[in-house]
């Protein structure tokens, strides 16, 4: 029995190098893009099922979740790889904008896990890896509203990772450098001057496929050129004076 992947933001980039290196080993995949003709075009050169549509709306994950268990009968891995760039000014504020960076790259991803955690776990189990950022881990002042969003996929990562894990579907994030996408295409000029190495596609997608099959819920990994991906580790947070347990909350 194949495995079956769905992965958003699948028509170019990270998710369209994650569809390719995941059918060349024997993976079906199911692709979703606003992109309908890119979207199409891969899922023809993968041998794979499409549907063009908007993350940010909740039936676009229902129906490419619905398109999976139609199609192939089951769900093992997702990669909610869809994002786009903030580009939104705090002090002259486009409220349309804000609202369509916040729909795609946190809306799209709680969809995306609401969506699909049925079915995974009727297929007896899976993994769901999200495309953060290092703007997840640090402050990125560059594209703040940007920062602000992939800060909230990682914070949702890690609370999710045990009650996930409790119904057997894994979830981690992969945390990238500067990638030579679509995302950076204006800026690539800039960085090839400044001699500043980009990761490729080829690489975040080499660690999305890692992060499906790590043994620790909640793993950020971070990637970098040149570099292996690395888990990234957090301080511990101080607790109150005394020691004190705080009490459960159910």
């Amino acid at each position: 029995m194949s495995t079956v992947a769905l992965i958003t933001g699948a028509a170019s980039g990270i998710g369209a190098a994650t569809a390719r290196r995941l059918s060349a080993g024997g993976v079906r995949c199911v692709l979703v893009d606003l992109d309908a003709e890119g979207v199409e075009r891969l899922a023809k050169e993968v041998d794979g099922a499409w549907l063009a549509a908007d993350v940010s709306a909740e039936e676009a994950s229902l129906e490419a979740v619905a398109l999976a268990e139609r199609r192939y009968g089951r769900l093992d891995l997702v990669h909610l790889n869809a994002g786009i760039k903030g580009d939104v000014d705090v002090t002259d504020f486009d409220p349309a904008r804000y609202r369509q960076v916040v729909g795609v790259n946190v809306d799209g991803v709680v969809f995306g896990v609401r969506a699909a955690v049925p079915l995974l776990v009727r297929s007896g189990g899976g993994a769901i890896v999200v495309t953060s950022s290092l703007a997840g881990l640090v402050g990125y002042s560059g594209d703040p509203i940007y920062t602000m969003t992939k800060h909230a996929v990682v914070g949702l990562v890690r609370a999710l990772a045990e009650p996930l894990a409790a119904r057997n579907v894994r979830i981690s994030a992969v945390c990238p450098g500067f990638t030579d996408t679509p995302l950076v295409a204006e800026a690539r000029e800039l960085f090839v001057n400044a001699g500043f190495p980009l990761l490729t596609a080829e690489d975040v997608a080499a660690a999305v496929e890692s992060a499906f099959y790590t043994d620790t819920p909640g793993t950020l990994l971070i990637v970098q050129p040149g570099r292996p991906p690395v888990p990234y580790r957090y301080a511990g947070v101080p607790g109150p004076a005394g020691g004190q347990l705080p009490p459960r909350v159910d």
